[in-house]
């Protein structure tokens, strides 16, 4: 990201957020902030700026709260996660402490973007109503669960895309946390194959195929922008679907959802 480039963008939009942009990147974020301080504190200059330059409609508002909450869900699962003893092996540690600062920086990022009309942080159940008991004791069940959160996370994302079309420069920062989010399944899901011993278990998705059914509904289309695809090549309909990710809509992330979250 050409960080000096954004903020001769935002110079057309708003001088004076601009300038105090300019000044604490060229100033405090060279000179005087240590790269722990700058990674929390650069997501919540972007989104200081961005809330005050950019006004969100209530359908912003709406998609981002949504958002808020898949991301705090995630943020929760991973600090207990890396904080459980002898759960995650040494050789995997590294992988879920970075995938753990990222969420929580798009947490930051998120609550400071939309200011007051942030939502309260939920209360989680992570043993999803006794389905995951052993979700921070089994490495393989805390794998399972990582990658399913991954993979809607992903999902959800790309089906909001619609909804910020009136908000361009959000649904721009929508979409840098949707790829990050995307990384994150990828690997994730490649340490599953090893780890749960599922070879079919790729870093993308094939078909319809995954341990929770519902997160993958439609993931087996055939049909993209209006053309049927089968047979294309002569690729099969596993490399045809792999080629594509399809978004989930609202609700039907929120029920996947929905058991993680108490209130």
């Amino acid at each position: 990201m050409d960080i000096f480039k954004i903020i001769d963008d935002f110079q057309k939009i708003d001088g004076d957020a601009a300038g105090r942009l300019e000044y604490a990147t060229r100033r405090h974020f060279m000179n005087r902030i240590s790269s722990k301080i700058a990674a929390v504190a650069v997501p919540t200059v972007f989104a200081s700026i961005v809330n005050k330059a950019y006004a969100q409609s209530a359908a912003a508002v709406d998609v981002l709260n949504y958002a808020l909450t898949l991301e705090y869900l995630e943020d929760e699962f991973y600090k207990a996660g890396n904080a459980a003893a002898n759960l995650i092996p040494a050789s995997d540690k590294a992988i879920f402490t970075q995938i753990g600062k990222h969420e929580t920086q798009h947490v930051a990022f998120l609550v400071k973007a939309l200011g007051t009309k942030a939502i309260a942080k939920p209360t989680f159940d992570f043993q999803y109503g006794g389905a995951f008991a052993d979700i921070f004791t089994n490495y393989k069940t805390f794998v399972t669960v990582s990658s399913a959160l991954e993979d809607t996370g992903v999902r959800a994302y790309k089906g909001q895309a619609g909804a910020l079309l009136a908000d361009p420069q959000i649904l721009e920062y929508a979409l840098q946390v949707h790829s990050v989010e995307a990384r994150h399944a990828a690997v994730v899901r490649r340490l599953g194959a090893t780890v749960l011993a599922n070879p079919a278990m790729k870093g993308w998705i094939t078909g319809n195929m995954g341990a929770v059914p519902a997160i993958y509904a439609g993931e087996d289309n055939m049909t993209q922008g209006g053309v049927n695809l089968k047979g294309l090549a002569s690729k099969s309909d596993a490399a045809v679907t792999e080629a594509f990710d399809e978004p989930l809509t609202k609700e039907a992330v929120l029920a996947i959802a929905g058991p993680f979250i108490k209130k």
